[in-house]
């Protein structure tokens, strides 16, 4: 040190030492307090977010568990979805631990679609991790996911109670809820895309349309063969595809965007 104050001391008042002759000490606190050495924090990405990272692998585990324990059971609701089979409805048949694979796997469904309208949103709304807690945005569009999909539920049970028949109802819920699980399993690939490789906006959008229309197409053939048995029945079908399939998705987007808008 007292080299460094000897070497410093050859110098005219009010210059500064070149930085060779300075110590490492000395150095060192030139750097930390001269300006323009603050760094610019990194914006937010969802690649780095501990909380949707273990929400991926949670649903992971689920679903590995719901297909190694329940694999029968989902296989045997695929079949009757397709070949349509006259009998009583799952709640009714089926144990309590295969009503809970289904529980759980429309539940991965909702979490999974509200990953997707955050990363949606995180794109074309960057600004919004930065005003909101990406945390709270997260929970809030899962929590809607939910409240669209008890919405649907709901619906249909109002809309078959006056209408249609309790048994056939019943299917028709049942239908459904496979729908949803299966349309879980095909988000989970495209929501590790969008999370950790980066999916463009196009191809979310492009990919999301697909799996929307590919899904509506499932539920008109059901319909079909469950209820379209005279011409008075086309009625019903505008009722379904329009006011409870077309309405509440519009609803849904409208109102995540209103509660964007307001955060």
């Amino acid at each position: 040190m007292t080299g460094a104050k000897d070497t410093t001391a050859l110098f005219p008042s009010g210059q500064k030492a070149p930085a060779d002759s300075l110590s490492l000490a000395e150095r060192y606190t030139a750097e930390e307090s001269a300006p323009g050495f603050e760094g610019t924090p990194l914006p937010y990405s969802p690649r780095t977010d501990d909380a949707i990272s273990l929400t991926l692998l949670a649903c992971f585990f689920l679903s590995s568990v719901a297909l190694y324990r329940g694999k029968r059971f989902l296989t045997q609701q695929m079949k009757d979805f397709m070949l349509h089979r006259e009998r009583n409805s799952i709640f009714d048949s089926s144990t309590a631990s295969d009503v809970r694979y289904l529980i759980v796997l429309v539940a991965q469904t909702c979490v999974l679609s509200g990953i997707t309208f955050f990363n949606y949103f995180h794109d074309v709304r960057p600004e919004l991790m930065e005003q909101a807690s990406p945390l709270t945005l997260l929970c809030v569009y899962v929590g809607a996911c939910f409240a669209y999909f008890l919405f649907k539920w709901v619906s249909y049970m109002a809309i078959g109670w006056i209408f249609l028949d309790s048994t056939k109802t019943k299917i028709w819920l049942e239908s459904y809820f496979t729908l949803i699980y299966y349309v879980g399993f095909a988000l989970f690939p495209l929501v590790l895309f969008l999370v950790y490789f980066d999916l463009s906006l196009a191809g979310l959008l492009v990919i999301g349309a697909l799996i929307l229309i590919f899904t509506k197409i499932l539920m008109f053939y059901k319909w079909v063969k469950l209820f379209f048995h005279q011409f008075a029945t086309l009625f019903l079908l505008i009722l379904y595809f329009c006011a409870l399939e077309i309405v509440p998705c519009l609803l849904l987007y409208r109102g995540l965007a209103r509660i964007n808008d307001f955060v």
